[in-house]
C-alpha cells in the first residue's frame, strides 16, 4: 500500500518531492537497498527533499519510511501485477486474483496507522446514532457495514442513493456520526454529504484515499490509498480493504462499549440463529 499511497499523492506533491516519488516508484527493490545519498542523487534532489517527501508521505523520516517499503516488498505474493488473459486457465485465475487480494490485505495491514482508527472508535463509542453512506462498489460497503453495527443496538443506516444521503446528512447533530466510505473519494455528491454533516455538527469519519476532496472533511480520516485499475479483468480488490476496515471498526466498538454491548450483539445472533431453524423447519 505504501506504493499506491504515493502513486496517489502524486499530484499533491511538491516538484521536487515528484522526482523522488518517481525514483521510488521506477525501481522500489533500489531504492530499498540504497542509502539516502543514492536516492538523492537518482532523484536530481538535495537530501533534505528526501526527507521532506517521506514526511509529506506520514513518516518520521528516512529510515522509517525506507523500513515501510521494504515490509511492503518483502511480504508482497508473485503475481501482484499479473492481470487475468484470455488464455488463462481456472489456476492461473486462482493464483493472480487471491495474490492480488491477499496483497492488498497484507498492505493494509503494514501500513494503517492506529491513531486514526482509535480516534474513529472514540467517536463511534458516544454517537446516538450512526450513518453508513456510500455509492456504486462503496454502496456495498455502506450496506455490509449497517448490517454488521445494527446488531449493536446503536441506531444505524445505510445510503447509496446520493439524494437521500444528502436530506439525510443535512438532519445530522452533534452527537452524530457519519462514515462516508469512497474508493476514490471525489463523488460530488457524498463530499456534499459529507460538508452537510459537518455544518450541522455530526462527527464525520472518511474512509477514503488520502488528498482527496472528501478526505479533506473528515473529522478522522481513515485513509485506504491504493491503485485503480481499469482492466475490466482486473478484481475489484480495494472493496475487500475496505470491508476488513469496517470489520475492524465494528469489533472494536463492541469491545470499546463493554460487555452490556457485546451481550446485544450475542442477543442478535441468537435470534438469527433461532429464525434460521424455525424457517428450516418450515419450508422442510
Amino acid at each position: 500500500m505504501l506504493l499506491d499511497s504515493i502513486r496517489t499523492q502524486l499530484d499533491s506533491l511538491s516538484k521536487s518531492e515528484r522526482k523522488v516519488a518517481l525514483a521510488v516508484l521506477d525501481n522500489p527493490s533500489r531504492t530499498v537497498s540504497s542509502n539516502i545519498t543514492a536516492l538523492a542523487k537518482s532523484a536530481q534532489v538535495s537530501e533534505p527533499t528526501v526527507v521532506r517527501f517521506c514526511r509529506t508521505l506520514g513518516y518520521d523520516g528516512w529510515h522509517e519510511f525506507k523500513l515501510k517499503l521494504a515490509q511492503g516488498l518483502a511480504v508482497a505474493l508473485p503475481g501482484l501485477n499479473e492481470a487475468p488473459s484470455q488464455d488463462d486457465l481456472a489456476a492461473d485465475l486462482i493464483n493472480k486474483i487471491c495474490s492480488r487480494s491477499i496483497n492488498t490485505l497484507l498492505d493494509l495491514r503494514n501500513n494503517l496507522h492506529h491513531e486514526p482508527v482509535q480516534r474513529a472508535l472514540d467517536i463511534l463509542s458516544l454517537a446516538n446514532k450512526i450513518e453508513f453512506y456510500g455509492q456504486g462498489t462503496s454502496g456495498i460497503v455502506a450496506a455490509d457495514a449497517q448490517h454488521k453495527f445494527f446488531r449493536s443496538g446503536v441506531p444505524t443506516v445505510a445510503y447509496s442513493d446520493p439524494a437521500i444521503h444528502n436530506i439525510a446528512a443535512a438532519l445530522l447533530r452533534k452527537g452524530d456520526a457519519l462514515v462516508a466510505i469512497s474508493q476514490r473519494g471525489n463523488s460530488p455528491a457524498l463530499v456534499r454529504s459529507a460538508q452537510l454533516a459537518r455544518d450541522g455538527g455530526a462527527d464525520v469519519i472518511v474512509l477514503a484515499p488520502s488528498g482527496t476532496p472528501l478526505a479533506d472533511l473528515g473529522t478522522v480520516l481513515i485513509p485506504i490509498d491504493l491503485i485503480f485499475n481499469t482492466d475490466p479483468y482486473t478484481p475489484i480488490s480495494a472493496r475487500l480493504a475496505y470491508l476488513v476496515v469496517i470489520d475492524v471498526l465494528a469489533v472494536g466498538l463492541a469491545l470499546q462499549r463493554g460487555p452490556e454491548f457485546r451481550r446485544k450483539m450475542q442477543n442478535a445472533q441468537k435470534a438469527l440463529q433461532e429464525f434460521e431453524v424455525q424457517f428450516d423447519s418450515f419450508i422442510g
